[in-house]
């Protein structure tokens, strides 16, 4: 996945890994020339000249060394940083690709740390297996030639199965830590998920008074965690001891059977700087190979669970033969839909009705009868289990799910607005809206006066879900949003649900102003809203058991009629209540 991204740029990928090979030439060479100087300083050969210009070469090795590394790094950042925002924008809107169900079983807080720690795994990943992997073969290699060469076969012995059994315990004892590490990770990610959780719902952990309860269930989440995470440490630390052990004794080794060869004659001195200064370059990056192989294999775990959201698939998808939904008016038919969210409860049972264009057709009933599924069913955010939704004779199952949602603007019933400014939740309906279009949207909603009235007017933040309105201020922001939208079909899904009377009266005018010439489907628990529509659909247990215009359905005198009667009842008992209900408040205070 992550090779199309370094094909990309793979003339930046090519120069780069040129200047990582020439970092590590010169790498080498340093203790070759220091090797040079030391003899050239011992005293039956001092020459003055020779010392000097090696020095110099020394120095301008040395510089080299940190030179094309830097360089290395400047002209690969744009491949990585390119990598991260390329499958960081994939994974995002894949999750806005992914159906409803996904969306209400997920858990925000983890799935934000997967993709934060994916993130950082790929810049892992792309810069180590580079840049440090082949740095230490190649760096390996040269030390490896140079040990052939210059010294007898004892050294290069020595230190081949060093390298051998440092990399096997590296790899052996890695193995075992990446089973804690990704312990480590799921308990963090768990106990992210509980934070955020609890700090969405603020208001309900301070109804019940439960901020005691809320911190011991984190700190539990917290509680293992530490535990997981003293046990990662621990194992490291073992597995940096086992490495020294190993480096140690075979440098002991070495500077041994180098000692001896100066003292036999058959090393100088320069050859004892030189193997030393070899084993030290060679050891200080398979010491670093240690925690690049920790960090490659935690890199792949982040990643794959990042990419396992990639592996998530669309329950909802576009045929290849997909059509766009032609812009104008619109009819709409559900034509025998049964479906159900579980294959165990059924909530529609074969339900088929008409929204002729431009019409205004209600579904009334009890909670829970199945009527917010009609709106879901409508923008396809779960397919129909049996039958067909049928918008201008095209089911909707053959047109292009982003045609389909541009021609519909809902009023939901629980209106949820981003953590941004008013204009931003208004504009949000249509992003290229101009200012004075977003204003005339609100003038519409009733809520124009409102914002005007805020210090900050229409730049004053709504905060997290919308929580500093109230419910019916976030209502008309909703309101506004979908008469800024325009489109041709209008679903109010109990869009006044959160407004007192008066307000609703008022902008229940609005609506049906908005809502002429559109095709709109009205969801709703007040029978009152929907007087005037063309048709009412009576929705019981997923079942239409009554359907026609108001008047009619009163005229029946069945279930609508019964329904109508006890909301008049409740109106009537509350207007005589209220007046006593606020005196006695007023006592009380």
């Amino acid at each position: 996945m992550l090779l199309p991204y370094l094909w990309e740029y793979k003339w930046r990928v090519l120069i780069a890994l040129t200047f990582l090979a020439s970092a590590k030439v010169a790498n080498v060479g340093v203790p070759l020339v220091l090797k040079s100087v030391v003899d050239a300083l011992t005293p039956d050969q001092q020459v003055l000249a020779l010392p000097l210009a090696l020095l110099v070469a020394y120095g301008a090795l040395r510089l080299s060394t940190v030179l094309f590394a830097e360089l290395r790094d400047v002209v690969f950042v744009r491949v990585t940083q390119r990598a991260i925002r390329r499958v960081a924008l994939t994974v995002f809107r894949h999750l806005h690709s992914l159906s409803l169900r996904f969306h209400l079983e997920r858990q925000t807080g983890g799935v934000s740390r997967d993709i934060e720690r994916g993130t950082r795994g790929i810049s892992t990943l792309l810069s180590y297996m580079l840049f440090s992997i082949i740095p230490v073969i190649l760096e390996f290699s040269l030390v490896a030639v140079v040990l052939l060469t210059r010294f007898d076969w004892r050294f290069a012995a020595i230190t081949f199965t060093a390298v051998a059994l440092y990399i096997f315990l590296t790899f052996s004892v890695t193995e075992w830590r990446m089973e804690i590490r990704r312990q480590v990770n799921e308990l963090d990610s768990a106990a992210n998920t509980r934070a955020i959780d609890s700090l969405i719902n603020y208001e309900t952990v301070k109804y019940f008074n439960n901020e005691e309860y809320e911190a011991r269930r984190y700190d539990e989440n917290l509680r293992k965690y530490e535990s997981a995470a003293v046990k990662n440490e621990i194992s490291l630390g073992l597995l940096n001891v086992g490495q020294s052990f190993v480096i140690a004794i075979a440098v002991t080794l070495l500077m041994i059977l180098a000692a001896k060869g100066v003292v036999a004659k058959t090393l100088t001195l320069g050859d004892l700087v030189l193997i030393n200064g070899l084993l030290i370059q060679l050891y200080i990056p398979l010491n670093f190979l240690g925690m690049v192989y920790r960090e490659i294999k935690q890199a792949l775990i982040d990643t794959d669970r990042m990419f396992r959201l990639l592996e998530q698939n669309r329950e909802i998808q576009d045929r290849p033969d997909a059509a766009r939904l032609a812009a104008g008016s619109a009819s709409i038919r559900f034509e025998h839909v049964d479906f159900s969210y579980d294959p165990k409860r059924q909530i529609l049972f074969d339900v088929s009705f008409d929204v002729p264009a431009g019409s205004k057709v209600a579904v009334v009933g009890h909670s829970g009868a199945g009527k917010s599924t009609l709106a879901r069913l409508l923008y396809r955010f779960y397919d129909v289990s049996r039958g067909a939704i049928v918008i201008n004779g095209s089911d909707i199952r053959a047109l292009q799910q982003e045609s389909l949602r541009a021609a519909i603007g809902i009023v939901p019933q629980d209106t949820v607005l981003f953590n941004d400014s008013i204009y931003y939740n208004i504009q949000y309906g249509r992003p290229e809206a101009t200012r004075a279009e977003v204003i005339e949207a609100a003038r519409a909603a009733h809520i124009h006066d409102f914002v005007e009235s805020l210090p900050d007017k229409y730049e004053a933040r709504v905060g997290e879900r919308g929580l500093k309105l109230s419910g019916g201020e976030k209502q008309r922001v909703a309101i506004a949003r979908a008469i800024l939208k325009s489109p041709s079909i209008l679903i109010f899904d109990e869009a006044t649900s959160a407004l007192d009377s008066e307000t609703e009266k008022s902008i229940q005018g609005e609506l049906t102003r908005i809502a002429q010439g559109h095709t709109t489907l009205v969801v709703a628990h007040r029978l009152s809203t929907v007087m005037d529509a063309d048709q009412i659909l009576v929705l019981e247990a997923g079942r239409i058991i009554e359907r026609g215009a108001h008047r009619e359905l009163l005229e029946r005198n069945g279930a609508y009629a019964q329904m109508w009667a006890l909301q008049q009842q409740e109106e009537a008992q509350h207007s005589s209540i209220a007046p006593a209900g606020l005196l006695t408040v007023a006592g009380t205070l």
